[in-house]
Formats: C-alpha cells, structure tokens, sequence
C-alpha cells in the first residue's frame, strides 16, 4: 500500500496508508460519531465536498450491499446513485467483509467511484484536533504526488451539484396528496417515506420555479443538502414566494436553514457540525427528547427569527438549533433526519405530521 497523509490547513500532518482510488484531493475535514450505515452515510448528498473521519474503529467488515435493487428508480440501500464525498478517512480497514448483503468491498467500490481514502490513521486524535480548533480545510497527498491547493466547499454552491437538472415524478399511482421535493441533495429515503404514505412525488430541480411554471402540488419538502445554505439563492427564493402564498412546507437539514433564510432569519457555521446517528434533541419547554441522525455544518440563528417564528427543538450537545415552525401558518422544519438511513426512525412521525398540516391546509 502507498505511504498517504493528510494535511490540515493549520499545518498539521496526519500519516497513514493509500486504500480506494490511488489520487490525491482536498476539502473539509469532518468527523462522524456512527457505529454503522456507513454506505448510506457515503451517498448522503449532503457530504459533498467533504474529507470524512470515521470514529468507529473498524469499517468495511459487512462490505457494501448491491446498487442494482430499485423501487421506483430509487436504490434501496443507497442514498443517492454514487459515493458523495470527497474522501474517506479510517483507522482500520477491514479487508475481508463478510455479510449475506455484501455485493462488492469498500475498496473497490472506491476504487470504482474513484474516491481516495487513507487508513491507518490516527483518527481519534484527529477528531480531537478537529473539535478543539473547529472544522478545518484538508488535502490528501498520496505518495511521490503532489497538491497545492486547499478546496474550501463551503464558497461554491454545492447544491447545484447534487441536485437534480429534470422534474421528476414519483408515484404517479398513487392516491393521496401529492407533495413537490426541491431538491437540494434529497436522500432517497425522504423519497420512500413519502412514497409509502401514498404520495405522489413532482421533484423539482434546486432552481425551478414551479410556481411560475403552474405546477400544482398540496404542499413542498425542501430537502438535506450540502455547504453553506446562503449559497443556494435561486432556492431561498422560490421558498420565499411559496411563503408568501401559504403552501405548506416541510423542511429537513439544509432544508431548514433555507425556510429559515427566506423568512428573514440568519445562519452560521458551526464549530465542528453535528454528523452522526446519536444526535440528543429536546422539544422547547417540553420533557420530550429524541435521539437524531444528522449531518451538517450549519445551523439557524434563533436570536433572528422573525415575529412569529417558534424556536421548536434543540439540540441538547450545544444548544444549537433543531427545529423552528410558524405559529399560525403551515410551515416546520427540522435540522436533524427524520427519515434516518442511517440511523434511529424515533422521528419518521414527523412526515405525517406534516402531511396532516397539508390536509388541513386543503380542507380550509
């Protein structure tokens, strides 16, 4: 195996060895607390652009399940059609996995997708580092190559890329409401669980507007994504003029920190994210908690909401934000995962309570 490091913007040298795509590249160094899923956790869109830190020990023992089982077009196992990060950081990789589902190993669905990874790297002092200091910008060097640059994800609009470019309809069959997606990344498994609720599904690119374009639908999920949430304009946008003709809305992650911007409120970048399935979160004022899967580096600022909006959850770790709502109009939003993959389903409640929101919407 090639000799590999990882080089933090501060000046700090991680070594290890080369595994997956033999390249070197750069992004944000993040870290996640989770103990499995990590083929979801690879095809999360929102990872885009991110150098991703494992903090389990081992990965890659129950290798990666099949990519060719669909239901209506969407993989099953998978939260997106390919490996959405950048790289892939571990302290041990498991060479020979061994699962009833495994189709093909890490390595060389890595090497397949064309995504470097270094091994045998001190990871636990690294995710130190990286919450003591805050997210840091990183490059991978793999042995006898070189690279100058540091790629900063958070200045481009990632959105844009993970998104889709076409309307897409799901569940055409179907009987119930039919719920437009602006697509900012969206996870496969927000799609199921509309889907399985006996929704029709219009997913619209992260720049469409449907409104102009007459498209009708009984309510809108803005959905996860990656980077910095200002970055998507065209979307807060379209959010603010669904907005202002009262469509009710239902936002996850990314999708949060958008409704919150269209509405006046302001974001900022976290320390060091929030990225695992052990996320603990309170309802405001309540002795209700959850524990979340999540993955984000930013999060709303409360202080800015607007007259009307609710502070609805928090996050117990840092007191961040995990939820707003309207007070009278049918909009709530999440900044954790209700649709887990992976990760708790505690809150996959959430989708019908939004789909009740729609109903009552429609009946009034």
């Amino acid at each position: 195996m090639l000799k590999a490091q990882l080089v933090l913007e501060n000046g700090s040298v991680y070594h290890g060895c080369s595994f997956g795509f033999p390249a070197c590249t750069s992004g944000e160094v993040v870290f996640n607390t989770g103990m499995t899923g990590y083929a979801r956790t690879l095809t999360d869109p929102s990872y885009k652009g991110q150098i991703l830190t494992f903090t389990y020990p081992m990965i890659g023992n129950y290798g990666v399940p099949s990519e060719d089982e669909h239901e209506l077009g969407l993989l099953k196992n998978l939260e997106s059609g390919k490996i959405q990060v950048q790289a892939v950081l571990l302290a041990d990789y498991s060479v020979n996995p061994n699962h009833w589902h495994a189709q093909t190993t890490l390595q060389e669905w890595l090497e397949k997708e064309k995504i470097p990874g270094i091994t045998g790297l001190d990871t636990r002092a690294l995710t130190q580092e990286l919450r003591e200091h805050g997210t840091m910008l990183g490059k991978i060097i793999i042995e006898k190559q070189s690279l100058q640059e540091f790629f900063d994800p958070n200045k481009v609009n990632l959105v844009k890329e993970v998104s889709c470019t076409q309307v897409k309809k799901y569940g055409e069959k179907n009987t119930g409401l039919t719920i437009g997606v602006l697509d900012c990344g969206v996870k496969n498994n927000i799609l199921r669980c509309l889907i399985k609720r006996n929704c029709t599904i219009i997913r619209f690119p992260w720049n469409y507007d449907f409104l102009e374009n007459n498209i009708s639908i009984d309510g809108l999920l803005v959905s996860n994504g990656p980077g910095d949430p200002k970055m998507a304009k065209e979307s807060i946008e379209i959010i603010r003029k669904a907005m202002e003709k009262n469509l009710p809305m239902f936002g996850i992650c990314l999708g949060s920190q958008l409704m919150a911007l269209a509405a006046g409120a302001n974001t900022y970048k976290l320390k060091y994210g929030h990225r695992a399935q052990n996320q603990p979160v309170q309802v405001v004022n309540e002795m209700k908690g959850f524990i979340t899967s999540q993955n984000h580096g930013f999060a709303v600022d409360v202080k800015t909401l607007p007259k009307g909006w609710i502070n609805w959850m928090t996050n117990l770790n840092d007191e961040s934000n995990e939820g707003i709502k309207h007070e009278s109009k049918p909009f709530m939003a999440v900044q954790f995962h209700p649709e887990a993959s992976p990760g708790p389903t505690d809150t996959e409640f959430l989708f019908d309570e939004f789909l009740e929101l729609v109903k009552k919407q429609k009946k009034d």
